[in-house]
């Protein structure tokens, strides 16, 4: 099943990133795209694109949403593809995060993708068809020491996106849930947290990645044109998780030896 052409998606945190390149992606294949982030004026990165709207969107603010609904049902009169891709990013040992910095990447990360789904699945079952598309993480399916926050959250968006997937199909609404593993972005721009040792780490993960966002993306859409529900986009997230679930001995070892690689560096 192939995307059609002019397709209605919103796209949250659009400026950059992979919201960036889903929009190019959905602009090249001659559809309509509502990008959303957080700036208030027009970011740079999106101007001069044909068929791309924008719409400042704080995905904490019930508020921000409903004028996004508002705006989709004016303008559009419905929606085909819903992203929830604004995230941000922090992590590191347990005994050095704080509770502000919870608060922060769950207020962003799941509950974002909660109100974005909560928003729209009205519109979606009233239409009779529409694609939730969520952004977690491979570190939703495994989970690595020292990303204690990043991995709540992700696998929160993944529990969320599988009792979506069963709760809307009989309305015949689709949902995915992406899971990349480290990829080149901008994400460490967000990276909070006092354990600079994992800040580090994460950095140079990222720094290293041999895929770019708009690789990511092209992936992405190709998971999304065939219904799939886990979008697993790269090779090490396709092993890792094999491992967890066919062999978990496998993984735990994984899992161990990377912690302790880890404590050697304090």
């Amino acid at each position: 099943m192939s995307i059609a052409l002019d397709s209605r998606v919103l796209v949250t945190g659009a400026a950059s990133g992979l919201g960036l390149a889903l929009v190019h992606q959905f602009v090249e294949r001659g559809g309509r795209v509502l990008a959303t982030d957080v700036h208030a004026e027009l970011p740079e990165s999106l101007r001069g694109l044909d068929r791309v709207s924008y719409l400042t969107l704080d995905v904490t603010q019930d508020v921000d949403w409903a004028r996004a609904r508002d705006w989709v049902v004016e303008e559009w009169d419905g929606l085909d593809y819903l992203f929830n891709n604004a995230g941000v990013a922090a992590g590191g040992r347990i005994e050095l995060s704080e509770m502000d910095q919870w608060q922060w990447i769950v207020d962003i990360n799941l509950l974002g993708v909660a109100r974005g789904c909560r928003t729209f699945t009205p519109m979606f079952k009233a239409q009779g068809s529409g694609h939730i598309v969520n952004t977690a993480s491979a570190a939703g399916l495994i989970h690595p020491p020292r990303m204690s926050e990043y991995n709540a959250v992700k696998a929160g968006v993944v529990a969320l996106s599988e009792t979506l997937f069963h709760e809307l199909k009989p309305f015949g609404v689709k949902v995915s849930v992406v899971c990349p593993t480290f990829f080149k972005t901008n994400l460490t721009d967000s990276l909070r947290g006092k354990d600079e040792a994992a800040n580090a780490s994460a950095a140079k993960l990222i720094d290293r990645a041999k895929l770019s966002a708009d690789d990511i993306a092209a992936r992405v859409m190709s998971g999304v044109s065939k219904g799939r529900h886990i979008i697993l986009t790269d090779r090490d997230g396709k092993i890792a998780y094999a491992a967890k679930r066919f062999a978990r001995p496998l993984y735990y070892s994984m899992m161990n030896k990377a912690s302790i690689q880890m404590s050697k560096k304090d």
